[in-house]
């Protein structure tokens, strides 16, 4: 059964996570073999799912050792980025090594948190950028970290999950005009997020 949520049952105790720390770290390293997709020189889509997330939230209780309090607030932080059955979510990262550089181009994308699409077909999803902070600051300056939602339909889901559908991830922000097409077996990962 597919989950959309993660409860603290779900959560194993520390000591048994540290038995199985490298088993669980090979797991999600397959899981996240395709849920990675890079578009354009500087930004990468690490779709999230049930598993990356409950990943996250074990490795901050084993890093940090704050318990049941630690574990609530981590609940809190990490399941809206669980897709909820109807949609895609995704970490943005924009990583660029020099500084400088950085800076400048996180200047000239201000706003692109909401200029992100997955495009199916002639049909496109604007992402919906996660509520908790403003990603791009009053000066126009965007975060290097994103966390999107791209809500689908029944009849976008049916689309995207055919062989044949071409399917784009890309960006309509006049400095950063980037799209990347999906693989089968991106395509093939990420269906697995829907209530299908």
């Amino acid at each position: 059964m597919k989950k959309f949520n993660i409860k603290e049952d779900d959560v194993i105790n520390i000591d048994k996570y540290i038995s199985e720390r490298s088993k669980i770290k090979k797991e999600i390293s397959e899981i996240k073999k395709f849920r990675r997709i890079p578009v354009g020189p500087y930004a990468t889509f690490y779709f999230e799912c049930y598993d990356t997330m409950i990943y996250q939230v074990q490795e901050m209780l084993f890093i940090e050792r704050g318990g049941i309090e630690q574990m609530k607030d981590e609940l809190k932080a990490y399941n809206p980025l669980v897709p909820k059955g109807k949609e895609l979510v995704a970490t943005l990262m924009f990583e660029i090594n020099n500084e400088f550089k950085r800076k400048e181009f996180l200047h000239s994308v201000g706003g692109i948190e909401e200029k992100t699409f997955i495009q199916i077909g002639e049909q496109k999803i604007m992402s919906r950028p996660e509520q908790d902070t403003d990603r791009t600051s009053e000066e126009g300056k965007a975060s290097s970290v994103h966390f999107l939602h791209f809500d689908f339909n029944e009849d976008l889901i049916k689309e995207f999950v055919k062989d044949e559908s071409i399917v784009l991830l890309g960006f309509n922000h006049k400095n950063y005009k980037h799209f990347s097409e999906l693989s089968l077996e991106v395509k093939g990962e990420l269906k697995k997020d829907f209530d299908i």
